[in-house]
């Protein structure tokens, strides 16, 4: 009975403090990521599964530093930044953040419409727009911990892709070889593939996300003002590393099945012309069967309505913070105004994309250039950021969190080069 009295708490404080790591590692698997590891797992078959053992450590090291900034500063990524650089850098940053996340959520926004359609719940241009203002319409009007709620629920979407993979009966012997033991394929765009592996798993737009919750976590307990917020504990840093390796991990290990899903349906009968989710979706149906397509389709869904509103957030804070607007999830719109128009301007004008039928591949593609090339330069600013002993409040990140982060810094800006020469 001791050990069951000692237990309980230890176990409801891990579970009150899974929030904004949870949600954010979820978030990276929107639809266009499924679409991403569909087209991996299609074209090579699981010879990228090892991949998401890789990225893993990577992820939850940046998401972790972003997070600690928001804990130990308490400002979001953009308001760190604005303590380092000059203010036209960082609104130069977050222009291109808006870009890239706009492009991003016509993508998922296209995605959703199609899955709704092949759910038979008609037109997907309808779905579209339903959507982007639905979204629009529930974060003005939620409060901060409704809407934290409600994306950590979301998130309970991604089960889909796990189960599906259990429905084409694996043989995991194989599976485990192939995750263990790396091999980069032959073919010519293999590092492309890896590329658009790691510039979706690691997106700028979470950095700043991650780092604005914590503010809205603070906010939540009413630590209103930005002195109030910086009173961080080690038990809090402590808590929130479970948060984020627990979101960045459920996070790759739904990658993971996506890709192992794809390989042992689509790339073992040949088929790897997969441009879309829709596209995955439809091809897996007759190879898989009705369940394993509708639980894949139903998961497009769940995870565009969780990915879209970081999306949008994540640019609507940044700008905030550059430009010193009032901001956040609980403030009203009439006193955030501006604050609230990035976050609609980002949604709609995805809605607009879709409408004027841009090419979501081509989109996607340019999504990611901006992306592989914005990610590197603000995991440097991020480095020297966290390195700041007067910016972290004499708190700064420990060796190995810069190590690791620097690893991926590297990592990120090969990637980037490969992208532009490949």
């Amino acid at each position: 009975m001791t050990t069951l009295r000692h237990y309980k708490p230890h176990y409801q404080r891990l579970l009150h403090a899974l929030g904004p790591g949870i949600t954010t590692g979820a978030a990276d698997d929107d639809p266009s990521g499924v679409a991403t590891y569909s087209i991996v797992g299609a074209q090579y078959g699981t010879s990228f599964l090892w991949s998401a053992l890789l990225t893993w450590p990577l992820m939850a090291a940046v998401q972790m530093m972003c997070a600690r900034v928001g804990m130990v500063t308490g400002m979001g990524l953009a308001g760190a930044l604005r303590q380092r650089f000059p203010r036209w850098v960082v609104g130069l940053i977050s222009l291109a953040l808006l870009g890239a996340n706009t492009i991003n959520i016509a993508s998922d926004l296209a995605g959703m419409g199609d899955a709704a359609q092949m759910l038979g719940a008609g037109p997907s241009g309808i779905y579209v727009w339903m959507f982007g203002l639905g979204i629009c319409a529930l974060t003005v009007r939620l409060p901060y911990h409704q809407i934290a709620n409600v994306l950590k629920w979301l998130a309970v979407a991604l089960f889909a892709y796990v189960i599906t993979a259990f429905l084409v009966r694996p043989h995991w012997g194989t599976v485990l070889h192939d995750t263990l033991l790396p091999r980069m394929p032959k073919e010519s765009g293999a590092l492309a593939a890896l590329v658009a592996i790691l510039g979706t798993t690691i997106s700028p737009y979470l950095f700043f996300w991650q780092a604005a919750q914590e503010v809205e976590e603070g906010k939540a307990k009413g630590r209103r003002l930005v002195s109030h917020r910086h009173r961080t504990t080690r038990r809090d840093l402590s808590e929130r590393r479970w948060d984020v390796g627990i979101g960045t991990f459920f996070s790759n290990i739904v990658m993971f099945f996506i890709i192992l899903t794809t390989a042992l349906t689509l790339h073992a009968h040949g088929i790897t012309a997969i441009t879309t989710s829709k596209s995955a979706a439809e091809a897996l149906r007759p190879l898989a069967g009705d369940y394993a397509y509708f639980l894949y389709t139903i998961g497009i869904v769940g995870t565009g309505l969780l990915a879209i509103p970081t999306l949008a957030g994540s640019a609507a804070y940044a700008f905030a913070e550059t430009f010193d607007w009032v901001y956040g999830l609980d403030e009203k719109l009439e006193n955030a105004i501006s604050f609230y128009a990035v976050f609609i301007a980002a949604t709609i004008g995805g809605g607009v994309l879709d409408l004027l039928r841009i090419n979501p591949m081509k989109a996607l593609y340019w999504t990611a250039i901006v992306n592989g090339v914005l990610a590197p330069f603000l995991l440097l600013a991020l480095l020297l950021v966290t390195n700041d002993r007067r910016v972290m409040r004499g708190q700064p990140s420990s060796p190995l969190a810069r190590t690791t982060v620097g690893v991926t810094m590297v990592i990120m800006f090969a990637a980037a080069i490969g992208m532009f020469i490949f």
